[in-house]
């Protein structure tokens, strides 16, 4: 049985506002959108406000609704979702009291799959002969459409439009006795890149994909050596709660964490990680620890490189705040130029804005992003950034830096050319609106307007990782959004028509 928290706010009524209002894209919201944020908590008395916490540390990773279901002493579930962030839905203290309970799981969303409304807000629940169930997915499973059919072909009702629904169908009807078999059962069914957790009255589960493409890590809380346990999407949100990092969750494993302990469960054999690269590019948090990784030291080790290959004469080393920021230390302390803040960031403007005139809308950029013109005017600038997608943000900022007064801007990306759109959990454009798709460096340099355009290359991005350069025959990362080189298949976007492709995009949870 679950009860939702008291004086719970009609959301859905909320979302038919929200997707009848005028709500358009900044044209600066021009980045490769993050994933979903897990977190779970077993054997704590502030189970769901540690979860709270835990989103609010991973609300980079989605922002556009977040859920928590929490699980009493009685074997009780208790449930509060709601579109927005964190902050916007569980600063109240009458909703954080309608979760009682020493365990919960929570998640954040970026709406990917599925339209923004109440009904695809994870956690998902579910009550089954063993029980509650609830489970919060970050990733994208490639076989959902056709385990979708199959499934409704059986007779299950899907109550949501997001592709983690599968996981509990799955599970329903699953022939095996234990919740964690059922778990094996349905994760041996599914293709795709995801990392979950799950809460059902006996335990705690958490379990990546088996090649390893989305995070999720482990910790300990303190003063709990006999079972108090907090499993992540990254270690950031371990730090917020105080939490003790153990270790990364491996690629293939399950883990049932209950009151006795922790167990590991490897139903898949062995299989080579393809952590996904652009965690340490982008998507991560710059104090984040990612696959034994410091996230802040590799972007400023990305940026010494960069600096290696394509270094140009320039008086300032300037980042596009915030994400290009480590790079551009580590470019500007290897090529000995000042680094300078030339940009300064609003943090107080949202994602999206609602823009009455063409001639606001035509500001764009300019809402989050202001020149420092005394940092510019006269100078030979080097500007720094994470990547290009459609080019669009590029565009503007070069273009502000201009009218600040530089006498010339030079591009240097942190990535390699994005050529290639994610389908397993990054929301990219399709690949027709990706201008390193579409354009030569040439051509992309011109139309962003700079006096020169550079991408750190693959190798060199490998290089800063540690590796010696990319293995072409056993890659160590998922690199496909430079490659194209898909390590796990694409059934949906293989097996289906035009018109079924049409509602598969190449997006995540």
């Amino acid at each position: 049985m679950m009860t939702d928290a008291p004086d719970a706010i009609d959301h859905d009524d909320a979302s038919r506002v929200l997707d009848a209002s005028p709500r358009v894209l900044m044209d600066d919201d021009d980045k490769p959108h993050e994933e979903c944020g897990v977190f779970g908590v077993w054997r704590s008395t502030d189970a769901a406000a540690l979860t709270a916490l835990g989103l609010h540390a991973l609300q980079h990773r989605g922002q556009e609704a977040a859920g928590i279901v929490s699980l009493d002493d009685g074997g009780l579930f208790h449930s509060h979702k709601g579109l927005g962030l964190v902050g916007d839905n569980f600063s109240d203290a009458k909703v954080m009291a309608g979760l009682p309970g020493r365990a919960s799981i929570g998640h954040n969303r970026y709406a990917t799959t599925g339209e923004t409304a109440l009904r695809n807000v994870q956690p998902l629940y579910a009550d089954f002969e063993f029980g509650g169930f609830a489970v919060a997915h970050n990733g994208n499973l490639t076989n959902a459409y056709a385990l979708k059919r199959a499934l409704v072909r059986r007779g299950c009702l899907f109550q949501s439009t997001t592709d983690s629904e599968v996981f509990v169908h799955l599970i329903a009807i699953s022939l095996y006795s234990t919740v964690v078999d059922r778990l094996i059962d349905a994760l041996k069914q599914v293709q795709g890149a995801y990392s979950l957790v799950a809460l059902h009255n006996g335990a705690l589960l958490g379990a990546r994909d088996p090649l390893g493409v989305r995070p999720l890590v482990l910790g300990r809380l303190p003063g709990h050596a006999g079972g108090g346990h907090v499993l992540a999407s990254e270690t950031c949100a371990l730090d917020i709660v105080g939490a003790e990092f153990v270790r990364d969750i491996e690629p293939g494993e399950i883990v049932v964490i209950d009151d006795a302990g922790v167990r590991s469960v490897k139903p898949f054999g062995r299989h080579e990680s393809r952590f996904c690269i652009f965690e340490y590019i982008y998507f991560s948090r710059p104090d984040s620890v990612s696959e034994g990784t410091p996230v802040y030291d590799t972007r400023k080790r990305i940026g010494a490189e960069l600096a290696r290959e394509s270094h140009v004469s320039a008086d300032v080393v300037v980042p596009v705040p915030d994400s290009g920021v480590p790079a551009a230390m580590g470019y500007a302390a290897e090529a000995k130029i000042p680094f300078e803040l030339g940009i300064i960031r609003n943090h107080y403007v949202g994602r999206t804005f609602i823009e009455p005139t063409d001639q606001i809308r035509h500001l764009g950029v300019k809402l989050k992003h202001s020149a420092n013109k005394p940092i510019l005017a006269g100078k030979r600038v080097i500007l720094v950034d994470d990547s290009i997608v459609r080019g669009t943000t590029s565009r503007k900022i070069v273009e502000m830096v201009r009218q600040a007064g530089a006498t010339e801007v030079h591009m240097r990306i942190s990535s390699p050319p994005t050529t290639h759109s994610c389908y397993y959990g990054i929301d990219t454009p399709e690949r027709s609106q990706l201008m390193a798709a579409r354009h030569d460096l040439e051509e992309m340099a011109r139309i962003i307007g700079v006096d020169s355009l550079a991408f750190i290359s693959l190798d060199g991005l490998y290089r800063a990782l540690g590796k010696p350069g990319r293995d072409a025959k056993k890659p160590a990362y998922c690199d496909a959004c430079f490659t194209g080189e898909y390590a796990i298949p694409l059934t949906d976007w293989q097996d289906n028509s035009e018109k079924q492709l049409s509602l598969l995009q190449p997006v995540g949870t």
